[in-house]
């Protein structure tokens, strides 16, 4: 029986890339796949409009017209 260290000796370099780069291949896919699926269109709706739930709602009433003193 193999040892893993042994499996390892016996792969070559390349071969180890090529499945590093399957891998990250159907990572890339299956990430595509969730960020475009139109059950989530609501959520990533909500998520785009964080960046302004921190600023303040312009106040709707208006301002008392106040007067200044034109004396020194």
């Amino acid at each position: 029986m193999a040892m893993p260290f042994e499996i390892l000796s016996v792969m070559s370099t390349g071969m180890i890339r090529g499945l590093g780069t399957v891998v990250v291949f159907m990572a890339f896919i299956g990430l595509t796949l969730w960020v475009f699926n139109s059950k989530r269109s609501k959520a990533f709706a909500e998520a785009r409009m964080l960046p302004f739930a921190d600023e303040p709602q312009p106040d709707k009433t208006p301002e008392p017209a106040t007067t200044r003193s034109t004396r020194p």
